[in-house]
């Protein structure tokens, strides 16, 4: 591993990133550069309306991914079809920032992304219009902190980095030299 892959997060985006950054987006005020604000990690449970275990299995999955206690979200409406009534839980989410958040972006792209099946790069093609990047995980098992066999249900989880940049093509230069593996670069 080179020096600069050992680098945590924060010191490669103060140190290399962000004269890369000035550099090629030619602004001259700092503060003008994109940053990594957020990073949202969800997972939905629709199966908790009919197994209310569900919750206690994805809250300490999501808590030993993340290190931080998840929130749990409620239906906002009842949909009879589902058998879903407002309030009751269907997700649970996590909001990672500063110290945390540079650690678990270091852990996606270092090691869980390479620990994908057939693993060849992420798409360029999730960003939402505004610099937002939102990435898709099938398997919560990927994670070095899950214990397989104590596993009740693969579950997937979505990871949404929230970026301060305005447009999508420099929220993808800055996670680009962030180190996230697009594929087609």
């Amino acid at each position: 591993m080179s020096a600069t892959a050992m680098l945590a997060a924060k010191e490669r985006y103060l140190r290399e990133v962000l004269p890369e950054l000035k550099n090629r987006l030619g602004y001259e005020n700092v503060m003008q550069l994109p940053r990594i604000e957020k990073i949202v990690v969800a997972i939905g449970l629709g199966e908790a309306v009919l197994n209310p275990k569900a919750l206690e299995g994805a809250e300490r999955d999501l808590a030993a991914i993340t290190g931080q206690r998840p929130v749990t979200k409620k239906a906002r409406r009842s949909i009879a079809a589902f058998k879903l009534r407002t309030g009751m839980p269907i997700g649970m989410m996590v909001t990672l920032r500063g110290k945390r958040m540079y650690d678990f972006f270091d852990r996606l792209v270092g090691v869980v992304l390479p620990r994908i099946r057939d693993f060849r790069g992420i798409s360029p093609d999730s960003f939402d219009g505004r610099g937002n990047y939102s990435l898709g995980v099938k398997e919560q098992v990927v994670f070095p902190e899950i214990d397989y066999d104590k596993v009740d249900k693969v579950r997937g989880l979505q990871v949404t980095i929230v970026t301060s940049a305005g447009r999508d093509d420099e929220a993808r230069l800055l996670l680009k030299l962030m180190g996230m593996p697009f594929t087609g670069d």
